[in-house]
């Protein structure tokens, strides 16, 4: 296949805006990323390619949940799990799904259901030394110990902490401004307030650096209100 006939092919058209969505959905730029990952799952239903509807739905799924459209998010994350238990998908995309539905629950405030598809996740990652989805995992299950009431505190920050033990390893700096949030976020709620600071101004100036502006205003609004009490 030539060129042009390759970048015109439906597969690739469909992996091409899934990457470049999957991309500026992990930059929290939604503008973008919805289109492109919403035109990915319509091509691979068009040309019945199910062998990718995992990823695609995965990452809709997340797209949908960063946005707080969580009654799109649930059908489409709870289909794609019940299909990769089904049909015996890589180990990868399992994780993949049951993170993408976990953090649906989340959003729902069912923390229960979050819980125990995170741990589920965690184990399979660990047993398959999936180190990236690890840090994911170990991150998804942080902000479920933190939005308990009450936060479940020393839990959380234990997740946190082995999150970013991992992300600083690999490099995953987009999920290293997340772990240092959530622990500002964490660390607010308990009156720590000089780690609070600490973690936040650090999220902050991750944040300002990959142009990760999405998540901002919720760092910026915190770090407010640490100076403020």
């Amino acid at each position: 296949m030539r060129i042009a006939e390759a970048v015109d092919h439906p597969g690739c058209l469909m992996l091409a805006s899934w990457g470049i969505g999957l991309l500026s959905l992990r930059q929290g730029d939604l503008h973008r990323a919805l289109p492109l990952l919403e035109r990915a799952m319509g091509i691979c239903h068009e040309t019945d390619l199910p062998v990718y509807f995992p990823r695609m739905a995965a990452a809709l799924g997340a797209a949908y949940t960063l946005g707080g459209r969580v009654a799109d998010a649930m059908p489409l994350c709870t289909q794609v799990m019940e299909q990769t238990t089904a049909t015996g998908m890589p180990v990868f995309e399992v994780v993949l799904c049951r993170l993408s539905l976990g953090e649906a629950y989340v959003l729902a405030g069912r923390l229960e259901e979050a819980q125990a598809l995170a741990e589920q996740a965690l184990t399979l990652a660990r047993e398959h030394q999936e180190r990236s989805n690890q840090a994911y995992t170990l991150h998804l299950l942080g902000d479920i110990a933190a939005r308990r009431e009450p936060p479940a505190s020393e839990q959380a920050e234990a997740h946190y902490q082995q999150a970013l033990a991992l992300v600083e390893a690999l490099g995953m700096r987009p999920l290293q401004a997340h772990c240092h949030r959530g622990l500002g976020m964490l660390y607010l709620k308990t009156g720590r307030r000089e780690q609070a600071h600490a973690e936040l101004s650090a999220a902050m100036a991750l944040y300002r650096a990959m142009d990760m502006t999405f998540w901002l205003p919720q760092a910026e609004a915190a770090l407010a209100q640490v100076k403020e009490e």
